[in-house]
């Protein structure tokens, strides 16, 4: 099972990569725009991240056509060899999807609603495929059962891609993934920080510590 963090803003990551729980980091341009950062600024992000242990980094690709997606997806995996490259699950993007898969390139395919995407991601190689949970809810369906469906579509392919789920907004969401076989959740910081937060937990450890006081005077 792997966590990775979606966010571009360093401070509230560094604590959380500290860890070492989290397996790497996810951006998009939206998130980059939130946290100030250009993209001649990425190459330091990426520094910054795999400094603290990011095994990927993910950078979303961009342009109008397949040639560029695949051009400036170059040039963001020329990064450094942890770069995971995002693409859009359009027609352009696939495209983008298979001739960077062809050169070598990891890619994820972003803003996948149905499993008929998700089946594209197959097609075209994609390592990872991002339904957006909470998108797909708020869209009026069953977005745990959708998403099960896609993790039940690549495991009857025998794919090697995987579910990435995205846009989650509770713990359970992912404690309810797992159990339908997802591996792989990216979690904005205040939800990954909630991962830790359980009242009668704090309670438990106060008793500890105040009971250790007494048995170590």
């Amino acid at each position: 099972m792997r966590l990775y963090l979606d966010t571009a803003d360093r401070p509230l990551a560094e604590p959380l990569l500290h860890t070492g729980l989290f397996w790497g980091v996810t951006t998009n341009p939206l998130l980059l725009q939130a946290a100030g950062l250009k993209t001649a600024q990425l190459p330091e992000f990426y520094a910054w991240a795999t400094g603290l242990g990011a095994k990927e980094v993910f950078f979303q690709s961009w342009g109008p056509d397949a040639q560029s997606l695949v051009a400036r997806g170059l040039e963001l995996r020329a990064i450094g060899e942890r770069v995971v490259v995002k693409l859009p699950v359009n027609r352009a993007g696939c495209q983008a999807a298979a001739e960077l898969r062809r050169q070598g390139c990891p890619v994820l395919l972003t803003a996948v609603y149905a499993p008929a995407q998700v089946l594209l991601g197959a097609l075209a190689g994609a390592q990872y495929v991002a339904p957006y949970l909470s998108r797909i809810g708020e869209a009026g369906r069953n977005a745990r059962a959708e998403v099960a469906a896609m993790q039940r579509l690549l495991r009857e392919l025998e794919s090697p891609t995987q579910i990435l789920a995205a846009s989650l907004r509770h713990p359970d969401d992912v404690v309810a993934l797992s159990q339908d076989g997802v591996r792989a959740f990216t979690l904005g910081p205040a939800l990954a920080r909630q991962l830790f937060d359980e009242p009668l937990t704090e309670t438990a450890v106060l008793a500890f510590e105040q009971a250790m006081k007494e048995v170590s005077s």
